[in-house]
């Protein structure tokens, strides 16, 4: 059946930050409480709405309730810890008051530094930082901050003593090479800039987008240009989406000016890098509690907006993930990428025809480079608008050739458009494209089960879609849909017992699937298990089958399973 296609650490690290952000004092004995240790006031209410939309990432609920049950109860440590998260969360005036009764908390104080820098006040910033210690998240980017407040005292030179050692020899290297030729660039000091930049950028294969940008800008000013130009075009290379940031006339702009003018933008710089390492582990509460300590630096910074963003809708809160990304000015280097994210975030609420406008504009705005028409492409097969998409996706295919040749990396654009002319009753060059996708990228498991599956469905290539099928099973042994498509083939193929195998262990890994328990009781029903069959296929009706299955199953229970035994399911 064809089936839809940063280091564990840090997540450890969110995981005690949050703790940390959430933990109360001691309690004290002040008269009756919750299971919760919150007393059980007027105020519990408010408590209770603010938890829960603290949970729904309601972060103006959260907030308002939290700041009203903390107003009747303004001493209860767990609720001012939880009533300072919600206002920082949603960017609150209040939560830097609050901040000041929590000595302890790592965010809180994080917060507190961040004013000081602004206010200019450097050596209470360096203390709140160096009282931070160095265990848990902080141990991943108090350097960095610390190299930042030193710079802003004037002590350039004490700066990049602080990074260099991490630069040079630090599994972070990447994270301190970058802030130490960011610092060198503002300090006038040319050579060590160059040296960190590239540092920064050679560490890894394929840099990040923003790390490249930072970078290519640095190598920019001292008169790099060929060494800037060529990182950038790295990241068009890469295909993805920043690739619509990388390329003119964005470029251009990417160089007009410093991407990080002093102490309190490369702070956000590094929060804002931190949060994006933390989401991709799937910490998304802690990665929007970065993303705000690094608007509060850097107020309206584009980077950190569309990190909470994608937070957001990765919790399901797509409207206000669009709120945030509503405001980003045209001009921006990222405004195409967040065009992007609104197609997206659009046709997640149901408003794809604005979500297909939008593509298209982004398509003809950038008209050399595949990812709008590709994405377009997979919002109109989503939506069954199968001939429309196949349109797009020819768009994306001939902007990523690279002299009219299709690269390694263009796998998946054949084969969604073989997808699409599949649906589209064009199998011929359905098929050509699935071949396609499989000739650049073997040992794809999806091409291997769509294409295999095919087959077996056709009756043809049946030996070959086998090989193909046990090989997508060892690459992703616990898909219930390649199981099942394996099962299916070996059906096809006669071999019953093997095919009831590999069918059972297919329903063991997606039992809801209609598909694969209706696959399961042909099977059955053809080694004489007609009652068991008939079960299965009772199931399978229970499942939300396709609408053109419904009749043949319901066929199955009446008469049997054609060309099998003579018993039908009327005779049971």
């Amino acid at each position: 059946m064809p089936s839809p296609a940063v280091p564990q650490r840090l997540a450890l690290l969110a995981v005690a930050l949050l703790g940390a952000c959430a933990a109360g004092g001691p309690n004290g004995d002040r008269g009756p409480r919750s299971a919760s240790g919150i007393p059980i006031t007027g105020a519990y209410g408010a408590y209770l709405a603010g938890r829960f939309a603290a949970s729904e990432t309601d972060t103006r609920v959260a907030a308002d309730n939290l700041l009203t049950a903390l107003r009747a109860d303004p001493d209860q440590p767990e609720l001012l810890a939880r009533a300072f998260i919600a206002a920082l969360l949603d960017g609150r005036a209040e939560a830097v008051r609050l901040a000041r009764r929590l000595p302890d908390n790592p965010a809180a104080n994080l917060l507190l530094a961040g004013a000081d820098v602004q206010a200019a006040r450097w050596d209470r910033a360096e203390q709140r930082l160096k009282a931070l210690g160095r265990s848990g998240p902080v141990q991943v980017l108090q350097p960095a901050l610390l190299a930042w407040v030193q710079l802003g005292r004037g002590q350039p030179d004490q700066a990049l003593a602080t990074l260099r050692p991490l630069a040079e020899a630090n599994r972070l290297r990447a994270l301190n090479a970058l802030h130490a030729a960011l610092i060198a660039d503002i300090a006038g000091r040319p050579r060590e800039a160059e040296r960190f930049a590239r540092m920064a950028a050679a560490d890894q294969p394929q840099p990040p987008w923003r790390l490249a940008v930072l970078a290519a800008g640095v190598l920019h000013r001292v008169g790099r240009v060929q060494e800037a130009n060529r990182l950038l075009d790295q990241v068009i290379e890469s295909g993805d989406d920043a690739a619509l940031a990388a390329a003119e006339p964005m470029r251009r702009a990417l160089f007009a000016q410093r991407g990080v003018a002093g102490p309190a933008e490369g702070m956000a710089e590094a929060y804002t890098a931190l949060a994006g390492a933390l989401r991709s582990q799937g910490s998304n509460d802690f990665a929007l509690i970065l993303a705000q300590l690094a608007l509060r630096l850097r107020p309206g910074f584009v980077p950190a907006v569309v990190l909470a963003a994608d937070a957001l809708a990765d919790q399901g809160h797509e409207e206000q993930a669009l709120a945030l990304l509503s405001n980003t000015p045209a001009d921006d280097p990222l405004a195409p990428v967040i065009g992007l994210r609104r197609a997206a975030l659009l046709d997640k609420l149901d408003r794809t025809e604005e979500a297909v406008a939008l593509l298209r504009r982004l398509a003809e705005a950038s008209p050399g480079l595949p990812q709008a028409p590709a994405r377009l492409g997979d919002m109109l097969r989503r939506r069954d608008r199968y001939a429309e998409a196949v349109v797009a996706y020819d768009q994306a295919i001939a902007r990523s050739a690279v002299g009219g040749q299709a690269q390694a990396r263009d796998w998946p654009l054949f084969y969604a458009r073989g997808i699409a002319r599949e649906r589209s009753d064009d199998w011929t060059r359905g098929e050509a494209d699935l071949l396609q996708a499989l000739a650049l990228s073997p040992e794809q498991p999806y091409v291997l089960n769509y294409l295999g599956y095919s087959w077996a469905e056709q009756g043809k290539n049946l030996d070959r879609a086998k090989a193909m099928l046990l090989r997508a099973t060892e690459l992703r042994p616990q898909d219930g849909n390649i199981a099942d498509s394996l099962g299916w083939v070996l059906f096809r193929l006669g071999d019953l017992p093997g095919a009831i195998t590999w069918l059972e262990k297919a329903v063991e890994l997606e039992p809801r699937s209609s598909v694969i328990n209706d696959h399961l009781g042909d099977a059955l029903w053809a080694t004489g298990r007609q009652r068991e069959a008939q079960f299965q296929w009772r199931r399978a009706l229970t499942m939300e089958p396709e609408p053109a299955e419904i009749p043949k199953i319901e066929a199955k229970l009446r008469d049997g399973l054609p060309g099998f035994p003579a018993s039908t399911a009327q005779r049971q």
